[in-house]
């Protein structure tokens, strides 16, 4: 029986989130080609997203995050914590930080090594990041103007943070006027996607006005139950564009996807492609229950193996974040403010008026880089340095007067996974990060805390009078402070590599049997299946990572469409 041709399309788009947002653009510009678009939550038009600081309400609120738990992790004393992911249109560029960070020209180096393709390396990947940039103050060499993305400056001002970054440099952290430019060493105030004091997330930059093309269908509250896995026929095994990469020999193909929709289970029919972009969970956890994963673990959850591909759910990278708090007098910060009704309504009028104040504060507005220890051959850690505290995000803030600087390793070595528990896609998956795993990744906690602490012991602040609340000044040891990473680590959210590109030869042959994906995300051994998200990165960025993942999708695009 042949499917209704309102289940027809060409390409199906799992997930509107960062990457879908953007494919769905560039991929439904031809009008002959018929999109679908899934998104599994709802639409973006809850005013908290759109106001910057919403994000104090949008994470731990399943009306736009999937409230993911990670698994007791022993790297932070069994603790298990929350793991927000954008259940949303717009993804998590719809409750993020809004940070726009495109890591380091090292990060893309790196790139190049592992997938052997220097359409990664760090002058390429520049010239597309200008492309997709609608940057505030027009071109120059290292932004462009002409794309959809809103790249802006901080639109609020804090003493203390200007005093920060003042106390940094006197650490030998020099001043920079902007990240960005392939080597972040210094200390800078954070660019930002916003529009006028508006979060303008990859929804507001790609989808949005692109909705009318009748080409394109979306479907929100849809979520993608299985992919259908087919033995590919002699037909389309001849097929140039299945002859390519990680395609190359595959016994198997996706032919599309089952989608619970509207409360029914819908059969939708993919004659080009289906794209995974449900992000470094999601994306995995769907190949796991459709039979594309470890062998020995599908067998474990009961699910046939179709395509014995061991990586899938593994690698995963994060930035583990430690959380210092020191109570400060003498300045304003978000915590005073917010205590008291009069300057709470004072900060909202503001907003509304012009825009401007700390209603568009970011999480984090100052940044900082360095490197933990000379033999570090480019800043390997990064200050997020907030005018603010609380015990953690979704609880209310500190009731006295304190900064967060919170601090990350960038380039962990510690390594975990993502494991579907069961055939069922709608039960979480299990998440381990396995943070601190590694003595390295110990060794640098302990140097990032010890530099934190010089920092706040510098001249510039002293005015402002510090006094460590956490860790506390009555931890020094090296293994005091071990303990205390265990026990402050907190992740931020930019869970990487779960479906990691890596050198895939013409033949479709991996160098390394972890490998998921080739250079343009093909899926080893599957045809017409491609995962373009966080998890296609071969190894994590040098900072925020939702600006790499504009630049994968972008990539992919545009290597889709010279297939054409």
């Amino acid at each position: 029986m042949s499917l209704s041709p309102s289940l027809q399309f060409d390409t199906v788009i799992v997930g509107a989130g960062s990457a879908g947002c953007l494919l769905a653009n560039r991929l439904s510009a031809d009008p002959n080609h018929r999109v679908l678009l899934l998104e599994a939550g709802g639409e973006d038009d809850w005013f908290w997203i759109k106001i910057p600081v919403g994000y104090l309400y949008t994470i731990a609120n399943s009306r736009t995050d999937w409230c993911f738990k990670t698994e007791p992790d022993p790297g932070l004393n069994q603790r298990s914590i929350h793991y927000a992911r954008g259940r949303v249109i717009g993804g998590s560029s719809s409750i993020n930080a809004m940070i726009y960070m495109r890591g380091q020209a090292s990060d893309y180096a790196r790139w190049v090594e592992l997938t052997g393709d220097s359409t990664w390396d760090w002058s390429h990947s520049l010239a597309t990041y200008k492309n997709l940039e609608d940057y505030f103050a027009g071109a120059n060499d290292w932004h462009g103007d002409q794309g959809e993305m809103r790249v802006e400056r901080p639109r609020v001002q804090w003493e203390i943070l200007d005093a920060w970054r003042e106390a940094a440099r006197e650490q030998g952290i020099p001043k920079i006027e902007e990240f960005n430019r392939g080597d972040n060493e210094g200390c800078a105030y954070f660019q930002m996607t916003q529009k006028k004091g508006v979060r303008w997330s990859m929804a507001d930059a790609y989808l949005h006005p692109i909705r009318h093309r009748k080409n394109l269908t979306i479907w929100t509250k849809a979520q993608a139950l299985q992919l259908n896995i087919i033995k590919i026929s002699l037909q389309t095994q001849n097929q140039h564009a299945l002859q390519q990469g990680a395609w190359y020999g595959a016994k198997h193909e996706v032919s599309g996807l089952e989608v619970l929709h509207d409360r029914q289970k819908k059969t939708v029919e993919a004659r080009d492609q289906v794209i995974l972009a449900a992000g470094s969970i999601g994306s995995p956890q769907l190949m796991q229950v459709s039979g594309i994963g470890s062998h020995s673990h599908l067998q474990s959850i009961g699910v046939p193996t179709h395509i014995d591909l061991p990586g899938v759910g593994e690698n995963l990278q994060d930035h583990l974040q430690i959380r210092t708090v020191y109570k400060v007098e003498n300045c304003k910060t978000v915590n005073t403010l917010y205590k008291n009704w009069l300057t709470r309504f004072g900060m909202g009028l503001e907003y509304a008026l012009r825009r401007t104040g700390p209603l568009t504060m970011p999480p984090s507005t100052l940044g900082a880089f360095t490197k933990s220890d000379p033999q570090q051959t480019s800043a390997n850690i990064e200050w997020h340095v907030q005018p603010l505290s609380l015990p953690k995000f979704g609880e209310p803030l500190h009731p006295f007067n304190a900064i967060t600087p919170s601090v990350c390793n960038l380039r962990p070595s510690s390594r975990g996974w993502i494991r579907a528990r069961t055939p069922d896609i709608q039960m979480h998956p299990q998440i381990q990060c396995n943070y601190l795993s590694t003595a390295d990744d110990l060794a640098v906690a302990v140097n990032s805390l010890r530099i934190t602490r010089q920092i706040m012991a510098s001249p510039a602040l002293q005015k402002y009078a510090p006094n460590e609340v956490l860790p506390g000044k009555r931890l020094q040891s090296d293994r005091d402070l071990e303990n205390a990473a265990r026990d402050l680590g907190t992740t931020i959210f930019h869970p990487v590599s779960t479906c990691a590109m890596g050198k895939v030869n013409e033949r479709g042959e991996a160098e390394n049997p972890k490998t998921v994906l080739d250079s343009e995300c093909r899926v080893r051994g599957v045809a017409r299946l491609r995962v373009v998200d966080a998890s296609a990165m071969p190894c994590i960025t040098s900072g925020n990572t939702n600006a790499p993942v504009m630049l994968i999708a972008q990539t992919v695009a545009n290597k889709i469409l010279a297939s054409r």
